[in-house]
Formats: structure tokens, sequence, C-alpha cells
């Protein structure tokens, strides 16, 4: 961490308090910290105070009160090599996901190009509501990392999840962060995400349910590890953030057999996340097709199985994943695939766990090496379930 500039930013929670031996941590670690606080974080604890850890001003408003001077939320967020904002409340976490920038912290956020950092510090019951949970979703999704809570007794007297993390165990956690950022780099890493659609007239197809996520939160994984994505997408809602990530559209299983295709021979690395139909319609109608008193009859061919063609020609060094996506006899299936199509390790998901599978932000997970051993994890949100594969990747390599 020596020499990077990270912003601090402190929000209204009791566990401000743990800031100031975050800080000083921080700056131990040899890092320039500048400390950004809202005006119900200085209820909890003061600038002084900040300012003599860090050796640098603390800054709140937009304006000095003393000569009229401004404070740059641009250039603060051009500044920063990360942002880490801890404590941060329910307030804040609202205003993030939902674009309010009525504070300097809050507006220096949406500035910032650096890593965002948050830590997450409430009641138990603040921290499980759905309206929190779904900011969280929202920050996550546009490529936050989350520092989850611990467990144990709170400022309510109540004891649950919701506690700021500990500062030893945050100051690990950007450590790993820098330490893994140039881990990839000068790889290249080809994934394929999202549903496939298969046209029947010009306003229906056969699709999936897959939204994307999975895929897509690789993709920013091996991105902000110093990778080169080549992300091919089927129509999702989702949208890649890191700038090293190159997003190629496409829309039926054809149009994604092509683009896989064509760049898999570059790869270092391919991942093949996607939800691809296995079927699709042998004719197309150029007419919207009425409901009528006679069923409408598909005849469905098999379309071109893209792991199976890149498994057979792939070069030694690249590294080659699946995924799998069970309802019975899953890990029988998922090894069958495996060794089928040539793959290093087949990813496991079951749609019989509760939260995984499509449309879901969590996911739970079993790797499958091609010498079948097997590593399962918890159910966790697709970014960490991303985190896991790239560490068992880089493992790999």
């Amino acid at each position: 961490m020596k020499g990077k500039k990270i912003i601090l930013g402190i929000t209204g929670s009791i566990a401000a308090y743990k800031a100031a031996i975050l800080l000083r941590l921080l700056v131990k670690e040899g890092a320039e910290v500048q400390v950004l606080i809202t005006k119900a974080g200085k209820e909890f604890i003061t600038p002084v105070t900040l300012s003599a850890l860090s050796g640098k001003p603390v800054e709140s408003e937009f304006f000095a009160s003393t000569d009229g001077s401004w404070h740059s939320h641009v250039d603060l967020g051009l500044w920063a090599d990360l942002m880490l904002i801890a404590p941060c409340s329910a307030n804040t976490l609202g205003k993030l996901a939902n674009g309010i920038c009525d504070n300097l912290l809050t507006t220096t956020y949406l500035s910032a190009k650096c890593p965002v950092f948050i830590a997450p510090a409430m009641d138990l019951d603040m921290y499980r509501h759905a309206a929190n949970q779904k900011n969280i979703s929202i920050l996550q999704s546009f490529g936050a990392r989350i520092i989850e809570p611990g467990t144990g007794e709170l400022a309510s007297g109540l004891s649950g999840k919701g506690r700021m993390e500990e500062p030893e165990k945050i100051v690990n956690i950007l450590n790993d962060f820098f330490k893994s950022q140039e881990r990839f780099a000068g790889k290249k890493v080809l994934l394929t995400a999202g549903p496939t659609y298969e046209k029947i007239d010009p306003v229906r197809y056969i699709g999936n349910f897959s939204s994307g996520k999975m895929g897509y939160a690789l993709a920013e994984q091996f991105a902000s590890q110093g990778a080169t994505v080549s992300l091919i997408s089927g129509p999702v809602q989702v949208k890649a953030v890191h700038p090293a990530i190159e997003t190629i559209p496409v829309v039926s299983a054809s149009d994604m057999f092509e683009a896989a295709m064509t760049r898999a021979n570059q790869a270092d690395i391919i991942i093949l996340a996607a939800a691809v139909a296995d079927f699709t319609p042998e004719k197309v109608y150029d007419d919207k097709q009425k409901r009528g008193k006679d069923s409408l009859q598909l005849s469905l061919r098999p379309t071109r199985d893209i792991a199976a063609s890149i498994g057979a020609q792939r070069k030694p060094e690249q590294i080659l994943v699946g995924f799998a996506l069970e309802t019975s006899q899953e890990e029988a299936n998922a090894i069958h695939k495996l060794q089928q199509k040539n793959l290093d390790i087949i990813i496991l998901n079951s749609l019989n766990d509760p939260g995984a599978g499509f449309q879901h932000d969590t996911n739970q997970i079993k790797i499958i090496h091609k010498n079948t051993k097997v590593t399962s994890y918890e159910l966790k949100s697709k970014f960490d379930v991303a985190k896991d594969i790239t560490d068992y990747i880089f493992e790999l390599l």
C-alpha cells in the first residue's frame, strides 16, 4: 500500500470511532490518506483527531468558510487510487445507490475513477431490510466492493450482523486487493455471458432466464486484476463498468458461436459462462404467427456446441472453463461435460440450491477440476463467487 492515494470517507455511525484506528493503520502502511467526512460523521468523531492522524486537513464542505475556495470533488476523484467509505451508514448507502450527491463525500463517489470499497455499519434490522439489501446489490452492480459487516454486539444492545468490519481486517482486504491488481497482467480473457434468443418470428423467440450477472461479475474481477477482457454477451440488462472490458453484443447461439470461435485462439483464458440455447427453430417465420384453431408446431435442430468446438482445437497452454447448471445428478452430469468437452475446470451450480442459478444476485458453486477433485463453496454474492473463481484460476496458472 506504500505510496497509494486513498480517500477515506466517514459517515454518521457510532462505528466512526474505528475510523481513527483504520486511518492510523493505513498511514502506517505507507498510504497517503485524504479524509472526507459527512456532517453527521462529525457528530461521532472530530476532524481535529482525523487531521492529526492523516497529516492533512479533513474535508467536509464544498467551499471553505474562510475564503470561499472550492474543494473539487472532480480533482479528488481523479487523485485517488482507491476510495474507502468506512463506516458507511444506511443513509449514505441509499444516497450512493441512487446518485444523490448532497455532500462532498457522495459527490466525490460519483466522480471517482478508482475502485470503491464500502464497509457498512448499522443495526441488524436496518442492515437486513430489503431496501438496504437492494441498495447494496445496486452498488455491487456498479462495481463497488462491499466489505461485509461482522456479527456481534451492536450499539443498540442487540446482537447480530451489522457492525463494521475490524480495521485490521479492512487493511488486509485492501492490501490483498492491491497485490491482486496485476496478477492477470498481460493475460487475455475471453468470456461469454447471458442468454441467447432463438427467433421464431419477428416478435417471438426461444430463450432462457439467464441474467448475465455471473459472467459480468467475472469480467469485472478479471479486469480489476489486470486482464484484458473480451466479453461476448447475449441480451442482458447489466453493463460492464471497467474500461479494460470490451463488450461484444450478440443475440443468437449462432452469433455467439461465431464471435467465440473468431477470438478463442488469441485468448489465454476462456470462460464459457453463457446459457447458450441447445436448440434453435429450423424455420423462422417472416410474419408474426397469429393464434388460430390449429397448434403451431416447431421443429428444432441442435445449435453448434461452443465449448466442444473450442475444446477440440484449444492450445495446451490455454485454460478452458465451462459452466454447468443442473437439476439432477449434478456432479455426474458436470463431470461428464467436463471430460467430453476437454475443459480444465467446470463451475457447477444447482437449481436445487436456494439462492443459486438464474436471476439471483447470489450463487452457490462447486468447482470441479479435470482430475475430478471437487471444491465446494458457500452461498455468496455473485461478485464474491467471481472472486473465488479468479482465485482458483490464478492457482492453475
